[in-house]
């Protein structure tokens, strides 16, 4: 059982090389160039700096198996009370759980900094892996953005997801 915990500064080349895999290789992420260990620094730190959780699952040798993160949905005041998770899993460990295990920590982690809604923003809806883990973990279709992105030559969609925590939206959140 991988052991998940808050990242450290000694994670970041691992969590560099994972995403990499996935900027290269999927389409989970639209993004088209991987960022430096010194770009994931910078993000890490905006993550963390906005008091919002980086976890990682840590295998029993050690090694960095994935990470989850959330970030605010967007910058403007009335969403300070929703985020956007991301979850990605080293290519070795992926089909063992630690995707849902990363997602639903990452549930408890942002639900204590005071997040009502998580919200899934699932690149390509063909990624059912990412699509049944939200699922799996309570998250509920809101609908589909079709060909809103361009990579490896083919036009790809976004799913959303949302999962209310804790109260949700039943009460104020202040």
């Amino acid at each position: 059982m991988p052991i998940l915990r808050a990242s450290q500064p000694l994670d970041i080349p691992a969590i560099t090389a994972i995403y990499r895999h996935h900027v290269l290789n999927g389409t989970g992420t639209f993004e088209i160039d991987p960022p430096s260990v010194a770009d994931m620094s910078a993000r890490i730190q905006d993550v963390l700096g906005k008091n919002l959780p980086w976890l990682v699952a840590e295998g029993e040798d050690g090694a960095i198996l994935g990470y989850a993160y959330a970030n605010w949905f967007k910058p403007r005041p009335a969403y300070r009370f929703s985020a956007e998770d991301s979850i990605y899993v080293a290519e070795h460990a992926r089909g063992q759980g630690i995707g849902r295990l990363l997602l639903d920590a990452l549930c408890r982690e942002c639900e204590a900094v005071g997040v009502r809604k998580l919200i899934a923003v699932i690149g390509d809806s063909t990624n059912a892996g990412s699509v049944g883990v939200h699922r799996a973990a309570g998250f509920a279709d809101v609908g589909i953005l079709r060909g809103v992105g361009w990579k490896f030559d083919r036009w790809l969609d976004v799913v959303m997801m949302e999962k209310s925590l804790g109260a949700g939206t039943s009460t104020s959140p202040e």
